[in-house]
């Protein structure tokens, strides 16, 4: 299960990366604060993965 938390944990990241980058090309602020929300998402579950890694070990 660790594993497919941290793919989704990437995937969370790449797609709020791809939806800052295109709210800033066209001028959505909404799109903007979505795709970093996605971003913080995917830090955020990217960290308590490897929390559980460094316990296990």
């Amino acid at each position: 299960m660790g594993a497919d938390q941290k793919a989704q944990a990437k995937t969370d990241q790449a797609k709020g990366k791809v939806k800052e980058t295109a709210g800033r090309a066209v001028g959505n602020e909404r799109l903007v604060a979505e795709g970093r929300a996605d971003q913080t998402k995917g830090d955020a579950r990217e960290a308590k993965e490897k929390t559980k890694d460094a316990f296990k070990n």
